[in-house]
């Protein structure tokens, strides 16, 4: 007897409230289109804050520059970094394309940094220039060539920066809609690392659909609505 095809796992407790179905990216633009002049990120480090529709548009170029660089549906791109505005760009940006975004613990040291680029596979590596005492850029040239799948390092305020962004304004917001309109809320959108306490670390895939509904039933748990600010402060800069 042959054998049966194997299905997919997915189980749903009971809510009187029903669980979203968008996509990261769908959600985030019915977002931007209710409150377009609402603020929607702000960083004190930086000083500069974004509306949504200030935010949208970073988060599409970001899309549209990652599109230009060959990575789409199913890459992987790492992001090793503390806060900043970026991230929050890399992480919509991704979700936008089907891209999966892998991220990586800020105090890795290169031994840890070279094991989960090579797990998961990564094939674009979005690094801060520094966190502590950590020289970023230093480490990932110390672990380039023994990662088979890295193809891109782009290191955030220095020039590779700038030139995926740059490159994401010239694109076509067509092209990026297409790519959109094809994903689906299971799609696979991240990868967490566990700490690695007892070994080295372990990666958990997440979809759309895990992270969408698990920031809802956050946010409705904590009665946030649209006047309220949350602050994210570790890790930090400095």
């Amino acid at each position: 007897m042959p054998d049966a095809p194997a299905l997919p796992s997915y189980a749903s407790g009971i809510s009187e409230t029903p669980l979203l179905g968008d996509t990261i990216g769908d959600n985030f633009d019915r977002t931007v289109a209710a409150f377009p002049d609402q603020d929607a990120l702000v960083d004190r480090y930086a000083g500069r804050r974004w509306t949504y529709r200030d935010l949208a548009a970073e988060v599409n170029a970001v899309a549209l520059g990652l599109l230009s660089l060959g990575i789409d549906k199913g890459d992987r791109v790492g992001i090793w970094s503390p806060n900043r505005w970026e991230w929050t760009c890399v992480q919509y940006a991704t979700a936008k394309i089907g891209a999966i975004l892998v991220n990586i613990n800020p105090a890795y040291r290169s031994h840890e940094l070279e094991f989960v680029l090579n797990q998961s596979g990564v094939k674009l590596l979005v690094a801060s220039d520094a966190f502590k005492t950590s020289d970023y850029p230093a480490m990932v040239e110390e672990v380039r060539e023994k990662c088979a799948a890295l193809e891109h390092v782009v290191i955030l305020g220095g020039e590779s920066w700038q030139a995926l962004v740059d490159a994401g304004w010239q694109g076509d917001p067509a092209v990026l809609a297409e790519k959109q309109a094809a994903l689906s809320p299971d799609d696979p959108i991240n990868i967490q690392y566990t700490s690695g306490t007892t070994g080295f670390p372990k990666g958990a895939t997440l979809s759309h659909h895990n992270i969408l509904n698990n920031g809802f039933f956050v946010g409705e748990l904590c009665d946030y609505d649209y006047n309220d600010r949350v602050c994210i402060c570790v890790p930090f800069y400095q």
